[in-house]
């Protein structure tokens, strides 16, 4: 991969995030990892210098390989010339109608997610239409590990990923399997979505403005920070909480998805 940057001009850019996985057993254990059949649709999110490109269109029917950076897609097309099944589209993932792409549900999606693009990038897709059934994504290790929390340790992010599917790390991977090494390890995280997300979409907006609002202040207690939502006084917040079978007292990391469905229920009138 250092040959083919120089060979084009071009150094991995920072502000991108751009770390390329190069180590080819890694890149084998992913696809593995992600069940790529032969039957199967993929997309790739940032497929940089096409090092997991070529393992996916090896596996996979269909690779729509999506490249925010303009500067690669000249070595990236050169790395999957001979692949005819993949189509390489020149877009922001965010801002990219999967529809236009992808019929039905049944597509898998494979990333190696830049740090800063992580919590977007996953709502992003938990949310799409249509659906992929399978996220297998290369986040930092700590990322990983958060998405898989459970109480005490729940986050933001491990909320709106189990109110969509089942999160596990698969494996993890040594910063040294990258070009240039990251500063820390990263793991490959695998989630099984759900047919439908725990709530419906109603009860969604809900479930988010409601745990938004929590852990923008998680150092509180439930009581104190649901009750700087605009319609909630602090007698009414305590009074919600006691309807849920919920101790006011708590902190927000220590609710399960079930214990915050339940909030979800009593705030109706939100």
């Amino acid at each position: 991969m250092p040959a083919l940057l120089r060979r084009h001009g071009l150094r991995p850019n920072k502000r991108l995030g751009q770390n390329f996985l190069v180590d080819d057993n890694h890149l084998a254990r992913i696809v593995e990892t992600a069940g790529v059949g032969a039957q199967d649709e993929v997309l790739e999110v940032g497929a940089g210098l096409g090092s997991l490109t070529i393992h996916l269109a090896n596996a996979a029917k269909r690779v729509v390989a999506v490249e925010l950076d303009d500067k690669m897609l000249g070595p990236l097309r050169e790395t999957v010339a001979q692949h005819p099944n993949v189509e390489i589209v020149h877009a922001n993932i965010l801002e990219l109608e999967l529809a236009k792409y992808f019929s039905t549900s049944s597509f898998l999606v494979v990333a190696n997610i830049p740090y800063y693009l992580t919590s977007n990038l996953i709502r992003h897709l938990l949310e799409t239409e249509p659906r992929p059934s399978k996220l297998a994504l290369t986040v930092q290790v700590e990322v990983a590990e958060r998405a898989c929390a459970q109480p005490p340790d729940m986050s933001l992010l491990s909320l709106s990923v189990q109110v969509y599917g089942s999160p596990r790390i698969a494996h993890r991977i040594p910063a040294g399997a990258f070009y240039p090494p990251p500063k820390v390890d990263s793991a490959v995280l695998l989630i099984d979505l759900f047919e439908k997300a725990k709530f419906p979409a109603d009860k969604l907006k809900v479930f988010f403005r409601l745990t938004k609002t929590s852990f923008a202040q998680k150092r509180k207690t439930l009581a104190n920070s649901l009750a700087s939502l605009p319609e909630w006084t602090k007698e009414q917040t305590i009074a919600r909480l006691q309807a849920a079978g919920i101790d006011a007292r708590r902190r927000p990391q220590t609710l399960s998805l079930d214990e915050w469905g339940k909030i979800v229920e009593s705030a109706s009138a939100l």
